[in-house]
C-alpha cells in the first residue's frame, strides 16, 4: 500500500465512519453474517494497526489477533441471516437483512457509514457503498475482519455436530470434498437448500 493510499485509508477513523462488511453469501451453509465497526481514536496508539487489511489477505491466526484487538478498540455489532431465511428471501435479501441488523446498534447515529460492495439497497443519506472497500477502508477492512473471524468460530462450532462435511476446513464453501460429503450424507439441517437444488444431481 503506498504512502498516499494508506494515509486515505486510515481517513475514516479521523471522520469517524462506520464501516460494514459481509462474509459467506458463496457458501453452501450457514449463515451470512455482517459486521458494522466504528474504531476509536486510540486505535493509532499500537501500531498494530498496520496489520489491518481486507480479511481475505490475511492469515487465520493474524486474523484473530486482529480480531481482539479491534474490538478492543471499536464499538461493533453483528448481523446474522440464517440458511432458512436465504431459502426464503433468497441470498441477496438475507444479506441486506444482515447489514441491517449489524447496523441496528448505530440507529439515532449521524456518522457517515460506508459499506463495501456495489449499491443494494437505500439505508440513509450518510450511507454510501464502495466497491473493493475493504481495500480503501480501514473501518470497512476491520469490519471484514471480525465478520469473517465470527462466522469461522460458527462454522468450527457447526463442524463438531457434523464433521463429516469438513466445515471446520471449508466453513461451509463449495470444495470437493464438500460436495462430496453431500452427495454421500445428502444436506444437512444447515445447508441452503436453494443452493443446493442447482447444484447437486439428485
Amino acid at each position: 500500500m503506498s504512502v498516499k493510499n494508506q494515509k486515505n485509508f486510515f481517513n475514516d477513523i479521523n471522520n469517524f465512519v462506520i464501516g460494514v462488511d459481509e462474509v459467506g453469501r458463496g457458501a453452501l451453509c450457514g449463515p451470512v453474517v455482517s459486521c458494522g465497526v466504528l474504531l476509536k481514536k486510540e486505535i493509532f496508539q499500537d501500531k498494530l494497526i498496520n496489520e489491518i487489511d481486507d480479511s481475505k489477505k490475511i492469515s487465520p491466526k493474524k486474523r484473530e489477533i486482529l480480531e481482539i484487538f479491534i474490538k478492543r478498540n471499536s464499538f461493533y455489532s453483528f448481523g446474522l441471516a440464517s440458511n432458512k431465511e436465504i431459502d426464503k428471501v433468497n441470498i441477496l435479501n438475507a444479506t441486506i437483512i444482515s447489514m441491517k441488523r449489524a447496523l441496528k446498534k448505530f440507529d439515532g447515529y449521524k456518522n457517515t457509514i460506508k459499506i463495501d460492495g456495489q449499491k443494494i439497497f437505500e439505508y440513509n443519506e450518510n450511507t454510501f457503498f464502495i466497491k473493493k472497500g475493504d481495500s480503501s477502508s480501514v473501518s470497512i477492512a476491520s469490519a471484514s475482519i471480525l465478520a469473517k473471524t465470527f462466522r469461522d468460530n460458527i462454522m468450527n462450532e457447526y463442524a463438531r455436530s457434523y464433521p463429516l462435511y469438513k466445515w471446520d476446513k471449508n466453513k461451509g464453501y463449495g470444495t470437493k470434498e464438500h460436495f462430496k460429503a453431500i452427495k454421500q450424507f445428502g444436506p444437512t439441517c444447515l445447508h441452503r437448500k436453494s443452493f443446493l437444488s442447482n447444484l447437486i444431481t439428485k
